[in-house]
């Protein structure tokens, strides 16, 4: 399967989508309850996984697939792309000096937050690309769309 670039983006943006969410949610959460950073990291990258996956798994479900199977094809759509964005951005608010200790008023914390999103955008397109033409990634996604 040939990849263009804007198919790559528009799946990345998909995958951003949910790994923002969980990840701004698990960031704003770890960080008002006081956890330490690895803490803070985990529950960040947990949520960013579940509402990464539950945003496709609720697409394809709307193509008539079970539950299981439309999980299966979040697994497999997902789970690189949501991988790198979430090592990239979490590595990102880690060696930022002060950004996870600065709290949920400071323009570091959300400037770092932003900015780190944006560079795991930026560096997980080629890689969904990639994955794309192999026919893996989100282009299991387009196939169950077709099933």
């Amino acid at each position: 399967m040939k990849a263009s670039w804007s198919t790559a983006v528009s799946a990345t943006l998909h995958c951003l989508t949910g790994c923002a969410i969980g990840e701004v949610l698990g960031m704003v959460v770890g960080t008002a309850l006081g956890l330490p950073n690895w803490g803070t990291v985990v529950l960040a990258v947990a949520l960013a996984f579940f509402f990464g996956y539950a945003l496709t798994v609720r697409g394809v479900l709307r193509t008539g697939l079970a539950f299981g199977a439309a999980l299966k094809v979040a697994l497999a759509a997902d789970t690189v792309s949501i991988a790198v964005m979430e090592v990239v951005d979490n590595a990102i608010m880690v060696v930022v000096p002060g950004a996870m200790e600065s709290g949920l008023a400071s323009l570091l914390f959300w400037g770092a937050l932003a900015f780190s999103l944006a560079v795991a955008f930026v560096l997980t397109v080629p890689v969904n690309r990639w994955l794309i033409s192999r026919g893996k990634g989100h282009a299991v996604v387009h196939h169950a769309h077709h099933h």
